[in-house]
């Protein structure tokens, strides 16, 4: 899987990351992960957990995804949590409509696509700063999904879906992990391909590093700034599909919050908040690290207000070492 940050010619095009830029967060990953074997030795190590890390990780290693694109662009996302909200209650309202599943999936990911492209046309388009577009969609979508749902969860008819992150049975095991985390290690190659080799790729860097040099080198920043947000929307209701399969429900009140692990997973794998630089790997990492973070709050039965101020100082700390990275570049 290739890891990208920017080059130093005109464009900033994707070359390799160094090790020490992957070695930073896989060591954070690794003394987390111990920390918590340690204070939980019983069943914290144990393949159950792992497994149960890994299909956590699924989600908000989906969203991360479309972050990562996001964020090398130089922009931010908010609305990703009320996405994958909105993609359950569609998903969950298609199949009681009589949709098979494989339409109801493609219609919980194309609203996640549609509501991005919307983000997308508001900042191209009309200039809105990223953080204000993606702030208004937070909440509107948010609405629309409980408008949807009528305020409360929508039962869906039990189908193949159900099983994509499934904890895996005996006639199972030979998957080793559920098919919905082979999906997002798919989609992880899959975008790391897109991000090296792509023209869409390159322009992405481009934008996020210098917008009016990559407007000088004829990159058309709008059309780029379209389709970064539509991805980033098309993986979160991807994330919604994942989070249904676990949910079995769709629920209009899930995945709040989402968007803040979303970041800080991407911060912590090395991408700028200034934009212009980011890793699909160290993205990986990052989503891991959150998950093992909340796996491990819970095996040693902390409050979830204690893990709320966790998450937080998780945060700050990810924009701390940002800032620091910056001002070393």
């Amino acid at each position: 899987m290739s890891d990208v940050s920017p080059m130093t010619n005109k464009l900033n095009l994707p070359v390799v990351l160094s090790r020490s830029e992957i070695l930073g967060p896989l060591a954070a990953l690794l003394v987390v992960y111990l920390v918590f074997c340690w204070l939980s030795p019983s069943s914290f190590a144990g393949a159950a957990n792992l497994e149960l890390i890994l299909r956590q990780s699924t989600i908000v290693g989906l969203v991360s995804l479309g972050m990562t694109i996001v964020i090398i662009a130089g922009g931010i996302d908010l609305s990703i949590g009320s996405v994958v909200a909105l993609s359950t209650v569609v998903i969950a309202s298609l199949l009681n409509a009589g949709f098979g599943p494989v339409l109801a999936a493609t219609g919980g990911i194309a609203v996640g696509a549609l509501s991005g492209l919307a983000n997308g046309f508001m900042i191209a388009r009309f200039k809105v700063v990223p953080f204000i577009a993606t702030l208004v969609s937070l909440l509107v979508l948010r609405g629309i999904a409980k408008g949807l749902a009528h305020e409360q969860k929508v039962d869906a008819p039990l189908t193949w879906l159900n099983e994509l992150l499934a904890r895996l049975d005996s006639a199972a095991a030979w998957q080793l992990v559920p098919a919905g985390v082979w999906l997002f290690l798919l989609m992880a190659a899959l975008v790391a391909l897109m991000l090296r080799y792509s023209r869409l790729g390159l322009h992405v860097f481009a934008v996020g590093s210098n917008v009016k040099t990559a407007l000088l080198c004829g990159v058309n920043v709008e059309r780029a700034e379209l389709w970064v947000y539509s991805l980033c929307g098309a993986f979160a209701g991807l994330a919604g599909l994942m989070q249904f399969s676990r949910l079995t429900v769709g629920d209009p009140t899930v995945a709040s919050g989402l968007e803040l692990d979303a970041i800080a997973a991407v911060v912590i794998g090395g991408a700028s908040l200034k934009g212009g630089r980011g890793s699909v790997s160290g993205t990986i990492i990052g989503a891991l690290l959150m998950a093992v973070l909340r796996a491990g709050c819970t095996q040693i039965g902390l409050a979830n207000w204690i893990q709320e101020i966790v998450t937080g100082l998780i945060i700050l700390a990810a924009m701390g070492v940002d800032r620091l990275r910056y001002r070393q570049a």
